[in-house]
């Protein structure tokens, strides 16, 4: 049984390419556009993952995410937030979000934005990662 605290300081964390994970949808022009900071993954326990997520959208775009939860996600907004399709901002700083599992949703974003993701089992299935123009 783990007994220990986890502590992480997550300025000196550097962030990993999303690519790594979901290969080049997450590639913009040759250039990365999503990043992960893994602060825990304890599934082999049985238990769930933790990690920031930034997006970063290139000029006058969206990244458009569409998955579906394969176990309960919290998503606690940082910085930035979503955004409807024609780019105005509907989730902020501050704000939270659970996807229970099986549920299929989705997330635009249009400014730079960082999140809390804790998934309480495996990470969501992601089905598709794209840029899309404003409309």
């Amino acid at each position: 049984m783990e007994t220990d605290a986890i502590f992480i300081r997550t300025p000196e964390t550097s962030w990993t390419p999303a690519s790594s994970i979901y290969g080049e949808s997450v590639l913009h022009d040759g250039k990365e556009i999503v990043f992960v900071k893994q602060l825990t993954d304890r599934l082999k326990q049985g238990k769930g993952v933790a990690y920031l997520i930034r997006f970063l959208p290139p000029e006058g775009k969206m990244i458009r995410t569409v998955a579906v939860a394969r176990s309960d996600e919290h998503v606690y907004i940082l910085e930035g937030g979503h955004c409807y399709r024609n780019g105005e901002q509907r989730l902020f700083p501050g704000d939270y979000v659970l996807n229970p599992e099986g549920h299929s949703h989705a997330a635009l974003v249009n400014i730079e934005t960082v999140a809390l993701v804790i998934c309480t089992g495996a990470t969501d299935e992601v089905k598709k990662i794209s840029v899309i123009e404003l409309k």
